[in-house]
């Protein structure tokens, strides 16, 4: 297990180069560019029928807002958030958009996820662990990923709009959704954490000299 817990160490320490709290920053030469998408996908989109609620920013606003912070950058020039979508059909509006809301997070605990397994994949092909070791690994990711869809809290609203559809007389709800990076995988670590513990009945303390936190 020894083998193991040093693979999660370096894995961690990849992980944790985009720092909690960094200054965040967007491409200004991105961003116009982006504007000018913002403008013609709303204009389809309400072709194809869909609007907002009142009092919501209009559809391009919101649009220009989730570009932006798909682009925003740490001072390292990582990503600052991941930013996901959902989509959801009910019977109101507030059940649609709570449905819709739920599978975006979802997906962003996917995304993170996939992050954190590229990485130990790496660090499994580079040190050649064994496959018992490796499985006890991918075990942890999964539980990260339970845990950060489940724990998530909160989320930064970028998108919402709605159409209705005339045969069921359903509502249709889209939604976009942006959640701190840094956060998300503060938590997801700290699942992959306990996790282990449990697998390898030590204390915590131990652990996190053994994870290098």
């Amino acid at each position: 297990m020894k083998t193991l817990y040093r693979i999660l160490s370096i894995a961690i320490v990849i992980m944790m180069v985009v720092p909690a709290y960094s200054q965040k920053k967007v491409k200004n030469k991105d961003f116009k560019t982006k504007l000018k998408y913002a403008k013609k996908e709303a204009k389809d989109l309400e072709k194809d029928g869909w609007f907002v609620a009142p009092g919501n920013l209009p559809l391009e606003k919101q649009l220009e807002k989730t570009y932006q912070k798909s682009l925003e950058e740490d001072e390292n020039g990582f990503p600052a958030y991941l930013v996901a979508s959902g989509n959801s059909l009910a019977g109101t509006q507030s059940a649609a958009k709570l449905q819709a809301t739920e599978l975006a997070k979802l997906e962003i605990a996917n995304q993170l996820s996939s992050q954190i397994a590229a990485t130990i994949d790496n660090q499994i092909a580079n040190n050649q662990i064994n496959s018992e070791e490796a499985a006890t690994l991918q075990k942890t990711v999964a539980v990260a990923k339970n845990v950060v869809a489940q724990k998530m809290g909160r989320v930064i609203g970028l998108v919402e709009m709605y159409r209705k559809n005339e045969k069921t007389k359903n509502v249709e709800c889209a939604v976009r959704i942006a959640y701190s990076q840094a956060l998300a995988r503060d938590m997801a670590l700290q699942a992959m954490k306990e996790s282990l513990q449990d697998e390898a009945n030590i204390a915590a303390d131990k652990l996190d000299k053994l994870l290098d936190f």
